[in-house]
């Protein structure tokens, strides 16, 4: 499993921003477990300032101390700490944001993990979209996409484990494993929402692969997989070969890309806006202060090159801050299918225990005001992905998108 960051900063020992497509939902019935222990709430409404206290809370806690019993010999009571981390956890649901979660320390750990480039999973990305784990996108060439899995999947259970009540992050712990050894997924298939199917596929080290590019029918194709550190400089070599190949149309193929850097996504926005021109605002905080992210006036794009942007359900963050950019200052137009719809931004702060917490920070809009969050991007010319696999009489797979995205690039005046 990859998890995507937006934007990553060192903050502190204890802080760092993260950006990225990752969501949380968390099980109701931790909040009704435990007692927070040394903890000095002592009411059952909020006060006058506005903090929670707890009578209620003390009354369910007297309440399962007086009656429960376990139904299994082998369970054991919460120790005092598994209690607190239950309380805290169904705290922050209430919330009801999906991208604002605390992980226990052993969680934690996980997480970082899981932003630090190769590991052992089944290569796809995961979010949380109306209520449930839904695929954003499998990485090319990994064992989820092999197996079949694709953008937009609904992932009904790991291993048999129901993921109702469950987070991404928690859905993400369990695929992830020793490489080598299989996982059993089992996904609502996105084409008629109906198909059920129990997927078994191996670990393997996951690589998270960047760019290719290719000359298709007179027209020069990147196709960007995410907005890595390394992103920009690979992008910038792409660019040097389509001045090369002496050709006036690109199409840049953002589907499936999940994301990555905000700073990524604005210098490859720069080589085709001009210098001060806004790639993305941020509101940030709860007073909503506005940040405008500019191009830097890159240079490397000739006069009159004519660009298409094509993108997919499994376009997101940082993919749809390029495309959004792109599309509202009349640079290129935009193929495909309406975009996924990530455009916040959370800061991860680390406590001293292990544990952290990410939090929603800010969120992002296009130049032209487009909450990304609540309407992703649109597309100009709409091509949906086909309902089945189409190939030419070489037996090569016909992708249809990109094919619509070539004639649309080729009619641009």
């Amino acid at each position: 499993m990859f998890i995507n960051m937006h934007r990553l900063k060192s903050l502190s020992k204890h802080k760092f921003f993260i950006r990225g497509v990752v969501a949380i939902l968390f099980a109701l019935g931790l909040f009704i477990t435990g007692f927070l222990v040394g903890a000095t709430m002592s009411a059952s409404s909020y006060a006058a300032d506005g903090k929670l206290d707890s009578i209620l809370l003390s009354k369910v806690e007297n309440t399962i101390n007086e009656k429960f019993v376990f139904w299994k010999a082998s369970s054991t009571l919460p120790t005092n700490q598994e209690l607190e981390y239950g309380i805290i956890k169904g705290y922050v649901e209430s919330y009801k944001d999906p991208y604002t979660v605390f992980f226990p320390p052993a969680e934690a750990k996980s997480f970082t993990q899981n932003v630090q480039g190769s590991f052992g999973g089944v290569g796809m990305n995961v979010g949380m979209k109306n209520g449930n784990i839904v695929v954003i996108s499998p990485l090319k060439d990994s064992p989820a996409m092999k197996a079949g899995i694709k953008a937009g999947d609904i992932i009904t259970a790991v291993d048999g484990k129901n993921m109702i009540g469950l987070s991404s992050d928690e859905a993400v712990n369990l695929i992830r494993g020793e490489i080598g050894t299989p996982v059993k997924i089992t996904v609502i298939h996105s084409n008629n929402g109906k198909t059920v199917s129990d997927i078994v596929i191996v670990r393997k080290e996951i690589k998270i692969p960047t760019i290719d590019t290719e000359k298709k029918n007179g027209v020069f194709v990147i196709h960007l997989y995410n907005f890595s550190a390394e992103s920009p400089e690979l992008f910038h070599s792409a660019i040097n070969d389509f001045v090369t190949s002496g050709l006036k149309y690109m199409v840049i193929d953002l589907r499936g890309n999940p994301g990555g850097y905000l700073e990524a996504a604005v210098d490859m926005s720069s080589y085709f806006l001009k210098d001060g021109q806004v790639v993305v605002s941020e509101k940030q905080g709860k007073d909503e202060t506005v940040v405008n992210h500019r191009s830097k006036g890159l240079t490397g794009i000739p006069d009159g090159t004519k660009v298409v942007v094509i993108m997919d359900g499994g376009s997101a963050s940082a993919a749809e801050i390029m495309a959004g950019a792109l599309k509202d200052q009349g640079v290129a137009k935009i193929v495909g299918e309406k975009s996924f719809g990530k455009g916040s931004v959370q800061e991860l702060v680390n406590f001293d225990d292990g544990s952290s917490l990410k939090v929603t920070i800010a969120k992002w809009f296009t130049p032209n005001g487009v909450n990304i969050s609540e309407h992703g991007i649109l597309p100009d010319v709409e091509a949906k992905v086909a309902t089945t696999t189409i190939k030419d009489k070489n037996g090569n797979v016909i992708d249809t998108q990109l094919i619509k995205a070539i004639e649309v690039v080729r009619s641009m005046k």
